[in-house]
C-alpha cells in the first residue's frame, strides 16, 4: 500500500502527456544548458557595451571593469570578506526562522479548521501592512541590534511561505480524500503520504518568493545603525560618493539572491521529478 501511495497518481500520466504537447506547440522541447545564465550574461554584455561607448556615463552607473577594481579594493583594504559572511548570518537565520514557523502556521492552518480560524486572519492582515513598516515599532521593542534585524528578516520571509504552503494544502485534489477512504488508509498516512508531498509545490514556491524577500529585507535592516554587512559598506560609500563600491554591494546582494533563487529551482526540479510542467 505504501509504495502505491507514493507512486504519482494516474492523472499524472495523463498531464505528462498533455503537457508535452503543449511544450511542442510553444517550441523546441530541448533543455538548453545553463539557461538561468543567459539571461544574466546579456545583462553584463549590455552594461559592458554602454559603458565603453559612452551610452552609460560614470556618473550614472560605473563600468563593470571600475566594479572589479573596487571590488579588488574592498576585499584587499577593507574587510569585504567580513561584511559579506554578516549579511549572509543576518540572512540565513532570519530566513530559517521565517521558513519553519510559516510552513508550521501553515500546516496547522491548511489541517484545522480552528487553526485557520485562528492563524489566518492575522497574517491576511499581516500580509496586507509592510513589514518595512513596523521596524521603527521593531526598534522600540527589541533595540536596534542584531535581534531587530533578523526579526524583520523572519517575519518579510514568513508571509510567502505561509500563503503558498497553505494554497498548496487547501488545494489538494477532494479525489485523494475519496480514495483514501475507499482504500481505508489512516488520517496520519493520508497526511503524510499524499497531503503533505501535495503542498510540496507551493512550499518550494513559496521559497523562491521568501529567498528574494529575506534579502530585500537584508538591504533595508542593514541601513540602521549597522557595523558591519553589505549594506554598511554601501551606507559608508553613499557618504564618500563612491558609486563604485554601491554598485559592487549591489551586485553582491544580486548575486546571493540569484544563486539562492537558482539552487530553489534546481532543488524543486529534483524533488519534483514526478510533477512535469513546461519548465521540464
Amino acid at each position: 500500500m505504501t509504495a502505491t501511495l507514493h507512486t504519482p497518481p494516474p492523472a499524472a500520466v495523463d498531464d505528462l502527456t498533455d503537457t508535452r504537447v503543449v511544450r511542442r506547440r510553444l517550441g523546441p522541447g530541448r533543455r538548453i544548458r545553463f539557461a538561468f545564465w543567459i539571461g544574466p550574461a546579456l545583462a553584463l554584455a549590455v552594461w559592458s557595451i554602454g559603458s565603453a561607448t559612452g551610452v552609460i556615463k560614470p556618473a550614472i552607473l560605473s563600468a563593470p571593469w571600475d566594479v572589479v577594481v573596487a571590488f579588488q579594493d574592498q576585499w584587499v583594504h577593507h574587510d569585504l570578506l567580513g561584511n559579506v559572511l554578516s549579511s549572509l548570518e543576518r540572512s540565513v537565520i532570519g530566513l530559517a526562522l521565517g521558513v519553519v514557523t510559516g510552513a508550521v502556521l501553515a500546516v496547522i492552518s491548511g489541517l484545522s479548521r480552528l487553526g485557520e480560524s485562528l492563524i489566518d486572519g492575522p497574517i491576511q492582515i499581516k500580509r496586507s501592512v509592510p513589514t518595512l513598516a513596523i521596524i521603527p515599532l521593531f526598534i522600540a521593542w527589541f533595540g536596534i541590534g542584531q535581534e531587530m534585524k533578523i526579526i524583520t528578516i523572519a517575519l518579510i520571509s514568513l508571509v510567502p511561505i505561509y500563503i503558498h504552503t497553505h494554497n498548496g494544502l487547501r488545494g489538494i485534489d477532494g479525489r485523494y480524500a475519496e480514495l483514501a477512504e475507499t482504500i481505508g488508509i489512516s488520517r496520519g498516512e493520508f497526511v503524510r503520504h499524499i497531503v503533505l508531498p501535495g503542498a510540496l509545490p507551493g512550499f518550494l514556491l513559496g521559497m523562491r518568493f521568501a529567498v528574494t524577500s529575506s534579502l530585500l529585507g537584508l538591504v533595508v535592516v542593514e541601513q540602521y545603525n549597522a557595523v558591519a554587512g553589505i549594506g554598511h559598506m554601501i551606507t559608508l560609500a553613499e557618504q564618500y560618493g563612491q558609486t563604485d563600491v554601491i554598485v559592487v554591494g549591489l551586485v553582491l546582494y544580486g548575486v546571493f539572491g540569484y544563486c539562492a533563487d537558482s539552487a530553489v529551482r534546481l532543488t524543486a526540479r529534483r524533488v519534483l521529478a514526478w510533477r512535469q510542467t513546461l519548465e521540464g
